[in-house]
């Protein structure tokens, strides 16, 4: 027997995971562990080390797609996708940090994700894709589809000699008002996220989510309810979601904010009446909803509201032990991201003939794919996943 203890056991923030990943996509802890994946760190010697490497035989996208470290190079077209170093033409799925940066030489992307990466990085103005617009590099051709993850966050396919390959950047399956949902797209190589690739991330509806944080603030009338999220997407998903639930009063943002909530403005995402939360008396935000970045959420900023209850948006605070360790009272398990159920819906609709994994959750992922008769290779691309972006 491998585990004397419960046999699912985590502490995500040092990957000490436990689990078995089964075919029926149901994680239990009362049966035996017949062949354990493990991810461990130096902090369980009790249990014993064992990796999975999945092989898969050369495929033709492996002679014109190559994955490196720093991102996925597109040899024919000379192109990288999301490099993390920079390059002389770069193909960006979206605006989040660890896949766009400033410093490429030229950039394709959406309309949105070059408005997005010129405010947050100061970039030039790029070359814009529209949603299911394509271009030819060298014989290649390459279409951007929607990928659901924040407002234009694309899923990139690539043409070429007959295959076609998909990069997904991040996404997700479910409704979002501030971004065009995801759409599946047929392709032979799926180049795919795993960032909450294990059983136990099943992330529930947010109208759930919203309603505990509209709860929260009726029972803490004479406070406010601050609830750390994102910069980008998250935040103003939040607040969307709170309009789509009929609150309208106004919602009080950071200052860190403003910028990024105008853009989704000028994009036709109405957010309503925001104000900032800055030299405003504790009596005026008495009652208010306040959305701020996670890192303000204990600082002196914090301080000079009243009585206020800490909340945190993430797909993270499915696990208790984040929100403890960030002091957070009120976890808000919403995502930007695909859970479990989304990831491996996505395979059995898509069954592409081979799956690489870029970052997350890669070998339970592989796993499944194994386990599915599904080809997978993990990637582990380095400087993916910002914690407070889940």
């Amino acid at each position: 027997m491998l585990f004397p203890k419960p046999a699912c056991c985590f502490t995500l923030q040092r990957f000490e995971i436990c689990l078995r990943v089964r075919a029926d996509n149901h994680l239990s802890s009362a049966e035996p562990l017949q062949r354990p994946l493990v991810y461990i760190g130096p902090a369980a010697p009790h249990i014993r080390q064992q990796k999975r490497t999945v092989t898969i035989s050369r495929t033709a996208a492996q002679h014109w797609i190559e994955p490196h470290a720093h991102g996925i190079y597109v040899k024919p077209a000379d192109m990288w996708i999301d490099p993390s170093r920079p390059a002389e033409r770069a193909l960006v799925t979206h605006g989040h940090a660890d896949h766009a940066r400033s410093g490429h030489k030229a950039v394709w992307a959406t309309p949105e994700t070059l408005a997005i990466m010129a405010l947050r990085y100061g970039t030039e103005m790029g070359t814009p894709v529209r949603y299911g617009d394509g271009f030819e590099a060298n014989g290649v051709k390459i279409s951007f589809h929607p990928a659901g993850h924040v407002l234009g966050s694309a899923q990139i396919l690539l043409e070429h000699g007959g295959e076609r390959v998909v990069v997904t950047g991040d996404y997700k399956r479910r409704f979002d008002p501030t971004c065009a949902p995801f759409e599946a797209v047929a392709c032979d190589l799926l180049i795919t996220e795993a960032t909450f690739g294990l059983p136990v991330f099943t992330h529930p509806p947010i109208e759930g989510e919203i309603a505990k944080l509209l709860a929260a603030r009726e029972a803490n009338a004479d406070g406010c309810i601050v609830v750390g999220a994102y910069a980008l997407g998250k935040a103003q998903r939040v607040i969307a979601e709170l309009r789509r639930a009929g609150f309208d009063a106004p919602i009080y943002i950071h200052g860190a904010m403003q910028k990024m909530c105008d853009l989704y403005a000028a994009h036709n995402v109405p957010l309503g009446e925001l104000i900032l939360a800055t030299g405003l008396a504790k009596a005026e935000m008495k009652g208010a909803i306040v959305i701020a970045p996670p890192s303000a959420m204990n600082d002196r900023w914090a301080q000079r509201l009243p009585d206020p209850i800490t909340a945190m948006a993430s797909g993270w605070m499915r696990v208790r032990q984040r929100a403890r360790q960030r002091n957070v009272e009120l976890p808000l398990v919403i995502s930007d991201h695909a859970d479990w159920t989304e990831l491996t819906d996505t395979l059995l609709e898509l069954r592409p003939a081979e799956t690489w994994i870029t970052h997350g959750r890669t070998d339970a992922l592989g796993r499944w794919c194994e386990l599915h008769q599904l080809k997978a290779r993990a990637l582990d691309l380095v400087g993916r996943e910002e914690e407070d972006e889940g």
